[in-house]
């Protein structure tokens, strides 16, 4: 029901699981997508100015930009080093701060980008202390990054994912998908499409009054009492 016919979108990350099923579905809206697709095109921290610039010489125009690329490492806070820490926040939160400042000056008014964050934002699991450290400083520079970009015209936003299928996650995790499925309101896992689709409105005019905000996409888990 979106249309973005003759619009570019660059999708970091998009050789992944979720990062395919967001580029797919910028695809079937009509848009042409550009896809950087993770550490054999470069680390973003120091490429970000040359994958925006080639993302819109390609077309001519630069319409959107999805941060999607990250890594989430499992390793106990206790015996995380500084350089594991490092590691991950330099990933997860300096990329697509490079990537925004690029993309910045060449998004029209009207342009979007947006990050892909998590749950764990606001809800940390057990040896993830450096992943949702990281995804709660995105957040929060996406909502900075609104805050000075509006007045040009550009709009920043979150997507913040629950647990995506992929394949093997049954088998590899089968006690984790169970306790998801009878935490999850809607009983199952989401899927990269599911996350495309908010990418795609987000992008989208409808969301067009939209900004600083983060859309959880969870199958409705964080709304489950913890006491």
């Amino acid at each position: 029901m979106i249309d973005l016919s003759g619009k570019v979108v660059l999708v970091t990350g998009a050789g992944g699981t979720i990062g395919s099923g967001i580029a797919q579905r910028f695809s079937d809206a009509g848009a042409l997508v550009v896809r950087h697709n993770g550490v054999e095109d470069g680390d973003l921290r120091t490429s970000a100015q040359r994958v925006v610039e080639e993302a819109f010489a390609r077309h001519g125009r630069l319409d959107a930009v999805v941060n999607n690329a990250g890594v989430q490492p499992v390793e106990p806070l206790p015996d995380m080093t500084v350089s594991q820490w490092q590691s991950v926040v330099d990933t997860n939160l300096t990329a697509p701060f490079a990537v925004t400042q690029a993309a910045a000056s060449l998004l029209p008014a009207g342009g979007s980008v947006t990050h892909i964050a998590s749950i764990e934002g606001s809800h940390p699991a057990p040896g993830h202390a450096h992943y949702a450290a990281s995804k709660a400083a995105l957040i929060m520079h996406a909502r900075a990054a609104a805050l000075e970009y509006g007045p040009r015209g550009i709009r920043v936003n979150t997507v913040s994912p629950g647990l995506i299928t992929r394949p093997g996650i049954e088998s590899q995790w089968p006690e984790g998908v169970a306790r998801w499925r009878s935490a999850a309101p809607l009983t199952r896992l989401g899927t990269p499409e599911d996350i495309g689709n908010a990418c795609v409105f987000l992008a989208s005019d409808l969301a067009s009054w939209i900004t600083g905000h983060d859309l959880v996409v969870d199958g409705g888990v964080t709304a489950r009492p913890t006491w």
